[in-house]
């Protein structure tokens, strides 16, 4: 039982609520006070490199979120497509990743084997996500035309965390989110799920602040600090995973350690740790 169930089908959820949560939550950091003491950046550094104004942030996003919902509903095919099994009465639904009973109701999985199907997800998208990435930076056509886009922000903020070339959205984001879907087996209800906690961990990774408490730096090695380094100029080349672990950077080669200072004037500099 979920508290959409009876009024929106997991489909159109997993639909939308990726996108309704992706701007909460970036709202939510957007609309904190300064809170210059927690800044990984000085507002003022902000202001100094990065390349791209907030109105074309919000438009690019928006854009790639619209081509992620078209993504989705293809994936989520509809509900009410189903064919006749040859067994009795009984249907199989033609949704990609799970089976219907008699009356079309989608079967879910047991919680542990939800619990295990989100694990192989994450861990899918970890992989995509990194090869992918790592190729748009070894590869200079892609990294000028398409990914640079993105390292427009030198100094990441969390409204800024989908910002991206329209077709990196697609091979990176779009792509990989259909992929683990697909093979962690996932019905679209338990998608629902993973997606939301995607877009949360993506938009925390970006958020540019080091906040006390924050069950993402607890949790997770790959935070904002870890991916703050890969943002700067000096560290392109290190710490490409996302968004969950930094098992692949640490695997091949490209894990840059750090050193999280305090600054004398307040907050905090993320500094390559030297050797």
């Amino acid at each position: 039982m979920v508290f959409w169930e009876g009024y929106v089908s997991d489909e159109a959820m997993g639909t939308v609520a990726p996108v309704v949560v992706y701007w909460l939550y970036a709202g939510f950091y957007q609309l904190l006070p300064p809170l210059d003491k927690y800044r990984l950046h000085t507002r003022k550094e902000e202001e100094e490199k990065n390349a791209v104004p907030f109105v074309s942030v919000v438009r690019g996003v928006l854009f790639q979120q619209l081509v992620q919902a078209t993504v989705a509903k293809l994936l989520f095919l509809d509900k009410d497509q189903r064919i006749l099994s040859g067994l009795g009465n009984e249907y199989i639904g033609l949704k990609l990743t799970s089976t219907a009973d008699a009356s079309g109701t989608t079967i879910q999985p047991s919680v542990p084997v939800q619990l295990a199907q989100f694990i192989v997800a994450m861990l899918v998208m970890d992989a995509w996500q990194y090869f992918v990435h790592r190729f748009m930076h070894q590869n200079k056509f892609l990294y000028r035309h398409v990914h640079s886009q993105h390292h427009r922000l030198v100094v990441p903020y969390a409204i800024g965390a989908l910002y991206n070339h329209p077709l990196e959205g697609l091979l990176l984001d779009t792509f990989g989110g259909a992929i683990s879907f697909l093979v962690s087996g996932m019905t679209a209800r338990t998608a629902v799920v993973f997606f939301c906690f995607a877009v949360i961990k993506t938009v925390d990774d970006h958020c540019g602040l080091w906040l006390p408490g924050n069950i993402f730096h607890i949790f997770f090695w790959n935070n904002s600090a870890y991916h703050d380094i890969h943002h700067q100029l000096q560290g392109t080349k290190y710490n490409y995973s996302q968004p969950f672990f930094a098992n692949w950077d640490k695997l091949l080669g490209t894990h840059m350690p750090y050193d999280l200072l305090k600054r004398p004037e307040g907050g905090f500099e993320v500094r390559l740790k030297k050797d």
